[in-house]
């Protein structure tokens, strides 16, 4: 038997690993961010993905280093795992949403989001996050999609290796609309770098039902071996619309059983950036939908026989 065959025999034979599961403080910015962790810990959630912005561990305001530390303390009295995300809409620039990016044609402005990428390795590093999220921009009116896949492989080298130095992966996103948006798109980056350690993936579920050729469960499987962060959700075909479960097209106990089976031991982050008006209503009842689905996933799941989702 190959070696793919005892990887199959092994996940068929095996119970799959328990998931960890969290929230996005990006959709609970109306929130303190001691509220917000005190909030996700009471429902029972495993962990946090935490958006550096202003409301929430600014990565640009005075003494970084020590408002992480009083972070980190947080985390470790309320139980809660960590990863660090890079999506906050303006905290750069007040007047340009995710600017400026990687891709911008300003050496000087793509340098200012390679600054907040480091900062952010640190703050990802002090916290103990299992990894750290960004994703490529949009590629700027002007620029071809060669020289924008240059600029890219050249601002993520000085965060590799900060990420490398620090024992934190690089999680990057295919984000519909961005330069890096499947992942065939990931792959094209990751052979261009030479397949870095550091340089990991983060599969947004809502992503893979909107705009990849394969079902979400399959975009687990096919995604395993790079996986190190996950966002979940629920969307509809061809519509980026991050929705509330049960709102899209999502058959979310295949997905995760899919995860499950991989032995992904990072946390999956709901991720409702669009709902923070009503971020503790959701952030409630996210988690019951999540454990359900898994449960669900749990009974397709026979020892010894094929799992229901391949």
């Amino acid at each position: 038997m190959g070696r793919g065959g005892r990887a199959d025999a092994a996940r068929d034979t095996n119970p799959p690993a328990p998931l960890r599961f969290g929230y996005g403080t990006n959709g609970l910015a109306d929130l303190r961010l001691d509220d917000a962790l005190a909030l996700l810990a009471d429902l029972g959630y495993d962990g946090v993905g935490l958006t550096l912005d202003h409301m929430h561990l600014d990565p640009l305001a005075p003494d970084l280093a020590a408002r992480t530390r009083t972070v980190a303390r947080r985390l470790d009295e309320l139980g809660l795992g960590v990863t660090v995300e890079t999506g906050a809409r303006y905290v750069l620039d007040p007047r340009r949403k995710h600017g400026p990016s990687l891709l911008d044609p300003d050496p000087d402005d793509r340098a200012r989001r390679v600054d907040l990428l480091l900062r952010a390795v640190r703050v990802a590093a002090d916290l103990g996050a299992h990894a750290l999220h960004c994703f490529s921009g949009i590629v700027p009116d002007g620029t071809d999609e060669d020289t924008a896949w240059k600029r890219l492989a050249e601002t993520l080298t000085p965060v590799l290796d900060a990420a490398a130095r620090a024992g934190v992966p690089l999680a990057v996103e295919p984000e519909p609309g961005h330069l890096l948006a499947t992942l065939a798109d990931f792959h094209h980056l990751r052979r261009t770098l030479g397949d870095p350690e550091p340089l990991g993936l983060t599969l947004d579920i809502g992503h893979c039902q909107c705009l990849e050729p394969l079902p979400p469960a399959d975009c687990v499987r096919e995604a395993a071996p790079w996986l190190r962060h996950v966002q979940i959700e629920d969307m509809r075909r061809g519509v980026h619309e991050h929705l509330p479960f049960g709102d899209g097209e999502i058959d979310f106990p295949p997905v995760l059983e899919a995860l499950a089976a991989t032995g992904y031991q990072g946390l999956t982050v709901v991720e409702l950036p669009r709902h923070s008006h009503a971020g503790p209503h959701f952030a409630a009842h996210s988690l019951p939908f999540l454990r359900g689905a898994a449960a669900a996933a749990l009974l397709t799941h026979r020892p010894g026989e094929p799992s229901a989702t391949r």
